[in-house]
């Protein structure tokens, strides 16, 4: 992978918890959508309706789907709602929430997470838990926990696979165990889900996991996939927990069950402290581009730790681009 060639955007706070995109066509121009309990506003460039009020979308994931559609997969973060929704759109502007209170994935953190539900997903972290569920609205099931990165993919066949992070807990003997972490006996690994609609997921398998062959402290932040027509290959959020970097691994699957790291080390070097945002944690996107020759790798740099306290100067984040010419070498 060729080092970073261009640093294009910059994200500022007040807009860190908007769901947004932009253009390109000589100058980049950046649209914030228009989110709305009702109907999505139809004269918006960008919107997103359904979304219950006080609830904001982050992390968003978009897809053209074998029907036409585009639909929009992202996290709400809200009073006591913390879940992966979708939203779809005959236009690719104007989205709809179709599925608020029977989410695709729920956070441990979320209302409708019981600690009942948590230990039987081997999470007695969170066992003292009381879930407040609005009416209507079923306790979260335990096979559909996960603590934040994901992204969604259409297949050939029309049916989806998800990766997101999933957590093990690991006692205070164990080699794993992170006291300086946010979340101290908790490690974050790779999980896949499947499913016939993108709405409905099960068929949960763990799939990434560190091994002794990997540093103690070395978790794995997220997952993005490109498929290829030899198969998929993965960005991996190599997280170093005492370092508090990110960084983005190569690995590669046949199946996208069975992964081999044969890298297991950074595949884009972080760039120096002060030079550009990229100099603390990168951030892989949804899947690489290619156009001609080359693959695009569009991803976010930070240039401050993950825990917020060790920074190179003032905290900033910018959209970097690396360029590679294979990714089968």
């Amino acid at each position: 992978m060729a080092g970073v060639v261009e640093r294009f955007s910059a994200q500022d706070g007040a807009e860190a918890d908007r769901l947004s995109y932009r253009e390109s066509g000589g100058e980049w121009k950046h649209t914030v959508a228009v989110c709305s309990a009702g109907e999505p506003d139809r004269d918006a460039e960008l919107a997103i309706g359904g979304l219950p009020e006080g609830w904001f979308p982050v992390q968003p994931v978009t897809l053209r789907l074998k029907d036409g559609r585009t639909r929009l997969y992202f996290w709400a973060h809200g009073k006591g709602v913390v879940r992966y929704l979708a939203a779809d759109s005959e236009d690719g502007r104007a989205f709809k929430v179709v599925n608020a209170l029977t989410p695709c994935l729920y956070h441990p953190a979320d209302r409708a997470v019981d600690g009942k539900v948590a230990v039987e997903a081997g999470l007695t972290h969170f066992m003292k838990r009381k879930a407040a569920p609005v009416e209507g609205e079923m306790l979260a099931p335990a096979g559909l926990l996960s603590n934040d990165a994901t992204n969604v993919y259409q297949l050939p066949d029309g049916s989806f696979e998800m990766y997101s992070v999933g957590l093990v807990e690991v006692g205070k003997d164990d080699r794993r165990y992170a006291a300086q972490d946010n979340v101290p006996g908790l490690v974050r690994v790779i999980e896949r889900y499947t499913s016939a609609d993108g709405l409905n997921w099960g068929g949960r398998q763990r799939v990434i996991m560190p091994d002794e062959k990997d540093p103690q402290d070395l978790q794995f932040y997220y997952l993005s996939v490109t498929h290829t027509e030899k198969g998929r290959v993965g960005l991996l959020g190599r997280y170093r927990l005492d370092a508090q970097t990110i960084d983005i691994e190569g690995c590669f699957s046949a199946d996208g069950i069975t992964w081999e790291r044969a890298q297991r080390a950074p595949w884009i070097t972080r760039d120096e402290p002060g030079t550009t945002a990229g100099s603390f944690i990168l951030h892989a996107p949804h899947a690489m581009v290619q156009r001609g020759v080359l693959w695009y790798l569009f991803y976010t740099g930070g240039n401050f730790g993950h825990n917020h306290r060790v920074a190179h100067g003032k905290e900033d984040r910018a959209v970097m681009l690396a360029t590679c010419e294979g990714l089968w070498k």
